[in-house]
């Protein structure tokens, strides 16, 4: 996929006058760096003395290393796989080849690559993936807890054949700021895990070519930040890898200034990011945690360097904390909303450790958890890791007392999203918030008030997810439209314009107008956009506890139109469609559930199930993963006065 001439005119659309100055600022810069390329300072006597305290190894849970261990392994056999991509290559990786499309990214001054064109370069998000090094990480913390010296060796072998093939600003891995950060937070872990291995410090600060990339790393990253309508996670990730960089590795005459000006910007972006409910403004609960994640990282790196950290950054990682502690269902899931790539900050596990519990762990350690936070069952090697180095919340010198929720919030005004819950486990997700995040809102989807419900953490209306970025803008705009989410289309339209595939024109404007989830009685919500201009889509959600039913009433206020009125379920329901009723059913732990969804009858419905022309009736449980699933379909009009009401049954 290639840019047109009219994106980038829709793309300078939505800049201010500082962007846009700052970014002819970059394009001067970049042509300028294609002929200057200098060399690192010299350093002598570097040291890295940012190692984990004694006995934080054996804190990890024997459970926990046995996950890790065994994914070092198939590592170390050379199998990987990355968005739904099985690679059997990592013995000695190839890395700029594409396992997907088997194109190998060409070689050139790193600007001047057309990294969003398929055709050209292969799938530059299976390409970029591997050199994020999470997979060293995962080998070097195998290292770390066995002291089996193969692990290191492979790490070894790994960063110096990539060094060898990336030169600074040749090639893909030097265009994305994101994927420079986190390949710093890698490389500091790296060494940090390789502690008491001989060839540690050969390999890092006395080596030549570690010190010359890490300091190229960072130049960069001090000269092209993510800035204006761009500066969401991405702009987290460069700066929590300067950061982390800075501290570990404060070998150069540029650390202390690269470090001030990091964790002013980090600072600085966190609040910009997150909302004062806590939750990240772009409303895709994946970047989220990937947000949460880099913010924990580096806290750790500011607090084993006792670089003194604003108050502020950790009250934004404590609320971060609390609000995903505040949204997850029974089984520790997040909603499905907005965007979703897979994108980790840090990983220190192996395969089967669940990412969300991961996080409230450590949020529990360093925050301490309140009653109302669900129970975390499940052991991880990073919490104990990280926990080791971050100053528990409320000791000296970390931040003042703050008042956190007593009870567990079920509406966050700020983000317009509300959680009713009900009994045997029923967890509804409304949205009525803002359209992302910024003047492109980059990972927002079409999605105003849809609805997402679960029972006993399945999908029973589910969202369908991502799905894919590059190279397939059918899949692309079918899984961030307004069709595909559980929500009313009007006119063949979504709710807003997009503009690219991470671009939006024109974003709905969403308001909640009612918001009752305390207390035992019936749950209330109602919100209504004006994404279909002039006529307004309102929609009333109510749970009722007595009867386990959730019914959902919507009206298009306004001129009279086409409708279509979607429910998408989860991979794991059967549905039996008769006329405007639907008998769905499914298997939770060995047990037989089931459900009545009673549709508008004054739609004609019907099941679709993993068309693909157009796409319709899929699921995305993971970046670059689809699979059938059965989406139900109204069609019909509005009148301006009729509304559609569905219900929702589960049996007892």
């Amino acid at each position: 996929m290639t840019m047109s001439v009219g994106w980038y005119l829709r793309r300078l659309s939505r800049m201010g006058p500082q962007e846009v100055a700052g970014r002819v600022g970059d394009a001067v810069r970049r042509r300028r760096w294609r002929s200057e390329q200098p060399d690192c300072p010299s350093v002598s006597g570097a040291r890295f003395t940012a190692v984990l305290p004694a006995g934080t190894i054996a804190a990890v849970s024997p459970e926990a290393a046995k996950r890790l261990i065994a994914e070092a392994d198939r590592l170390m056999a050379g199998h990987v796989e990355y968005f739904g991509v099985v690679r059997d290559d990592l013995v000695d990786p190839d890395w700029w080849y594409d396992p997907k499309t088997g194109r190998r990214a060409p070689w050139g001054y790193s600007f001047g690559l057309p990294y969003r064109d398929e055709e050209a370069v292969g799938d530059i998000k299976q390409i970029w993936e591997l050199s994020r090094h999470h997979h060293l990480t995962v080998l070097a913390a195998a290292y770390a807890i066995t002291g089996h010296e193969r692990y290191a060796e492979r790490v070894a072998e790994h960063l110096r054949s990539w060094w060898a093939a990336n030169a600074p600003l040749r090639g893909v891995h030097w265009i994305s700021g994101i994927e420079l950060g986190i390949r710093l937070l890698s490389w500091v872990w790296v060494r940090r895990l390789l502690e008491g291995w001989q060839g540690a410090a050969e390999l890092f600060e006395k080596n030549p070519v570690a010190l010359n990339q890490i300091w190229h790393h960072q130049r960069w990253l001090a000269a092209f930040p993510s800035r204006g309508s761009s500066a969401n996670n991405h702009v987290i990730a460069e700066t929590a890898g300067q950061f982390a960089a800075a501290c570990a590795f404060d070998w150069f005459p540029a650390s202390a200034r690269w470090r001030t000006d990091a964790l002013r910007s980090l600072d600085r972006n966190l609040r910009a990011n997150t909302y004062g409910s806590g939750l990240n403004r772009e409303l895709a609960s994946e970047y989220h945690g990937l947000v949460l994640e880099l913010g924990l990282a580096a806290l750790a790196e500011a607090d084993a360097a006792d670089v003194r950290v604003p108050a502020t950054t950790r009250l934004v990682l404590l609320r971060m904390a609390d609000a995903l502690a505040a949204v997850v269902d029974d089984r520790l899931r997040p909603p499905r909303q907005g965007d979703a790539d897979d994108g980790h900050g840090l990983i220190l596990d192996g395969a089967g450790t669940d990412r969300w519990a991961s996080l409230l762990a450590t949020g529990e350690a360093v925050f301490g958890r309140l009653d109302w936070w669900p129970e975390v069952t499940g052991t991880d090697v990073r919490t104990p890791l990280l926990a080791s180095l971050i100053r528990p919340y409320g000791k000296k010198g970390t931040a003042p007392a703050v008042a956190r929720p007593t009870s567990r919030p079920g509406h966050f005004a700020d983000a317009g999203l509300t959680i009713l819950r009900g009994p045997d486990k029923i967890w509804c997700r409304c949205d009525g918030g803002p359209h992302g995040f910024l003047s492109i809102a980059a990972h927002a989807h079409a999605d105003a008030l849809s609805v997402e419900v679960r029972h006993d953490g399945v999908d029973v209306l589910a969202d369908p997810g991502t799905y894919c970025y590059h190279g397939q803008p059918a899949w692309r705009q079918y899984f961030r439209s307004t069709l595909g989410h559980n929500t009313l289309e009007l006119d063949g339209a979504d709710q807003s314009v997009s503009g690219g595939p991470f671009l939006w024109t024109r974003h709905a404007r969403s308001r909640v107008l009612v918001a009752e989830t305390s207390g035992d009685g019936v749950s209330r919500w109602c919100a209504e956009h004006d994404g279909y201009q002039p006529s307004v889509h309102r929609r009333r959600v109510e749970l009722t506890p007595e009867s386990r039913e959730l019914k959902v009433c919507d009206e298009v206020r306004g001129e009279r139109g086409a409708v279509r009125l979607a429910f998408h379920l989860g991979p794991a329901i059967t549905a039996e469609l008769a006329a405007n009723r639907a008998v769905l059913t499914w298997t939770r732990d060995g047990e037989d559930r089931s459900a009545v969804l009673d549709l508008p009858g004054e739609l004609t419905w019907r099941a679709h199930r993993g068309e693909s022309d157009p796409p319709l009736g899929w699921y995305s449980a993971g970046f670059g993963r689809k699979e059938p699933a059965t989406t139900l379909v109204g069609t019909g009009f509005a009148d301006g006065v009729t509304g559609f009401v569905t219900a929702l049954r589960f049996d007892g």
